[in-house]
């Protein structure tokens, strides 16, 4: 991948418990936790999880919407979670984390198959939601 092309650094979740959030990433899903220690010790605003190198999904407290002043209207965002965020994964990947979040009594969706994203067809995807609501799409395309 070139240095200058465009990619995707992180995306914000808004979540009632962060901590149990970031367990949630952790155990189910198998994303390495950042900052975790730091937010528990007050030294960090929010903690997050690793997707891969380049990109990382922070888990911000709900708490922390009366805050958010970046532009206007910001604040109002608070608790309206995005459609969904899909996870691309190789094979082996994808079949491990549906075993996960079923060995954990998370709801999934039916597979489907050939679903349009970002790299042409993926070969099969489900959907599942966090424990706060957030819905995510797993997909793979080989």
């Amino acid at each position: 991948m070139k240095e200058n092309t465009t990619r995707l650094d992180h995306v914000v979740l808004w979540v009632r418990e962060p901590v149990a959030a970031a367990g949630f990433y952790e155990k189910a899903v198998g994303l390495e936790p950042v900052r975790l220690d730091e937010y528990s010790a007050g030294q960090a605003p929010f903690p997050s999880v690793r997707v891969n190198d380049e990109t990382i999904i922070d888990l911000m407290p709900l708490a922390m919407a009366p805050k958010m002043r970046m532009v206007p209207g910001a604040a109002a965002g608070a608790g309206h979670p995005v459609n969904h965020v899909c996870l691309a994964m190789p094979g082996p990947a994808f079949d491990e984390l549906r075993g996960r979040l079923e060995e954990q009594a998370v709801p999934v969706s039916e597979v489907s198959h050939d679903s349009f994203g970002a790299r042409g067809l993926a070969r099969r995807s489900f959907y599942f939601r966090d424990p706060d609501g957030n819905v995510f799409e797993a997909r793979h395309y080989e």
